[in-house]
């Protein structure tokens, strides 16, 4: 274990039945989307394994309220104004968490909006905006997080894609399947950039999740079509990023 290379994790520590590890002791977290859907999953599990996290978001009433909520708790959670389309805002954003924290360990980028249109008749501006803020973010998020995670020794980045990464969906929704196998590949190539810089990056490919991204979608219609015969719920899919992003998958990337 001393002989570990750089970034390879921590060596794993035993665990008793019974006994609780706080996998997230000392270690910084930034979620973005984190006031709601999986994001919000994401941030409770972080918090509550003893992680410093902020919520970066811009439903600014929502993640000011779940971080009142959680640091009322005893957790150790902020909230920062974050639209992930921006480059500038990107960077401040971290600037601010490395100059308030001294670090940052660990980047899930679960940002994204959906459209539901067919082809034909999805506009440019609903195209755009879907990439700006489902795929581009994520690209902005490793560039600006970079420097931050290596510095870390031992960072994680995890990225929220989807089922509709791997395979084409119904047919509809192209700017989302076309945003989201695009964060699968990023994920793959920075992954493959960072893996002797001590940052691991994986991404999540969830399917139908009962959030605020499914709108007015029937769920039994998804629950239906779906193997299990029920939709997932959004701490069944924050559980696979808490793994990810700890030294529990310290040889994942």
């Amino acid at each position: 274990l001393a002989e570990l290379p750089r970034g390879a994790g921590a060596p794993i520590q035993g665990r008793r039945k019974g006994c609780h590890v706080a996998r997230f002791e000392g270690k910084v977290a930034l979620v973005t989307g984190g006031a709601s859907g999986i994001g919000l999953a994401t941030v409770e599990g972080l918090a509550a394994e003893g992680g410093v996290v902020v919520i970066a978001d811009v439903q600014d009433d929502k993640g000011q309220q779940v971080a009142e909520r959680l640091s009322g708790q005893g957790r150790k959670v902020s909230y920062k104004h974050l639209d992930v389309s921006s480059e500038a805002e990107w960077e401040k954003v971290i600037g601010e968490v490395v100059a308030e924290h001294g670090a940052l360990h660990i980047l899930v980028n679960n940002a994204g909006i959906g459209d539901n249109e067919a082809i034909e008749v999805t506009s440019k501006e609903t195209y755009d905006r879907v990439i700006a803020i489902t795929q581009t973010s994520v690209f902005l998020g490793h560039k600006a997080a970079s420097a931050a995670l290596k510095a870390s020794g031992n960072g994680a980045v995890v990225n929220t894609s989807s089922m509709f990464g791997i395979v084409g969906g119904f047919g509809t929704s192209p700017a989302y399947h076309a945003a989201k196998g695009a964060v699968r590949l990023l994920t793959k190539s920075t992954a493959l950039a960072w893996a002797k810089e001590g940052v691991r990056v994986n991404s999540i490919h969830p399917g139908f999740v009962d959030t605020p991204i499914l709108g007015e979608t029937d769920r039994k219609m998804l629950a239906d079509i779906t193997p299990m015969g029920r939709i997932a719920r959004p701490e069944e899919l924050a559980a696979g990023i808490l793994f990810l992003a700890s030294d529990d998958a310290s040889f994942m990337t």
